[in-house]
């Protein structure tokens, strides 16, 4: 079995595969790794990976060096089974390219735009040859309500749950409705642009937050929100022969 290590910016992810499927997914401290432990307890672990996107503390690189099976640590240099055109790999987050590994393992010889709304919102695409051209990166949902409060001087800081209007009636459904419908627009915008470059493109959408969209957009899109996981593992599993 396999075991995924997939620390994010507020949580890490631990995950076991067999071979493609995913066994169980565990939600952890990003500072601790505190569950780590039980979850190679429970399972037989064969080896595993860790992708990480921040500086790990002390806790958390103590308990990935207690691990009991060869470990994979995913960097520029790691082989991959896409080609990478990103002109920086030393700056591109491994979390954008696991995605697409992801996606493309699913629906390889296809165009892909894969949209990952979490902390960030990131689009990136990849080829029917499977040729990773980049992508961009955008505020996520947290980041544009965080902004219009500290930016400001007197907007409050509004939570996305709450009274929901096409058009706001007071401050809080103004900034509710403004923030979730820019971020509806954006990525229809996105996702029409790119369709109308590659009619037979599909849509692959990650990440914490969920968006509602249009028929014409809702028919081409994927939802996976183990998308990052499962690229992970095919990286791992990738270069079974190398760790």
């Amino acid at each position: 079995m396999n075991l995924i290590i997939d620390i994010g910016n507020t949580v890490a992810k631990v995950a076991v595969f067999d071979d493609a499927s995913m066994v169980e997914v565990v939600y952890d401290s990003n500072l601790t790794l505190e569950r780590l432990p039980d979850v190679c307890r429970k399972y037989p672990v064969e080896k595993a990976i860790v992708a990480t996107v921040i500086d790990l503390g002390e806790e958390a690189s103590a308990q990935l060096k207690k691990l009991p099976v060869p470990v994979l640590r995913l960097d520029e240099k790691t082989p991959l089974p896409v080609e990478n055109l990103y002109e920086t790999p030393q700056t591109l987050g491994y979390d954008r390219m696991a995605a697409v590994v992801g996606a493309y393992e699913q629906f390889p010889g296809r165009n892909l735009l894969v949209i990952d709304a979490g902390t960030c919102i990131t689009y990136e695409f990849i080829d029917a040859e499977g040729r990773y051209h980049g992508g961009n990166i955008s505020p996520g949902l947290q980041m544009r309500f965080k902004a219009l409060h500290r930016f400001t001087g007197r907007l409050p800081l509004v939570a996305s749950e709450g009274r929901r209007l096409p058009m706001g009636k007071d401050t809080d459904t103004a900034i509710r409705a403004g923030v979730l419908k820019g971020i509806e627009y954006e990525i229809s915008g996105y996702i029409m642009t790119m369709k109308h470059k590659y009619h037979e493109l599909l849509v692959f959408l990650t990440g914490g937050d969920d968006f509602s969209f249009d028929t014409n957009v809702k028919s081409i899109i994927f939802a996976d929100r183990f998308l990052v996981l499962k690229g992970l593992n095919r990286i791992l599993n990738y270069n079974n022969d190398r760790i």
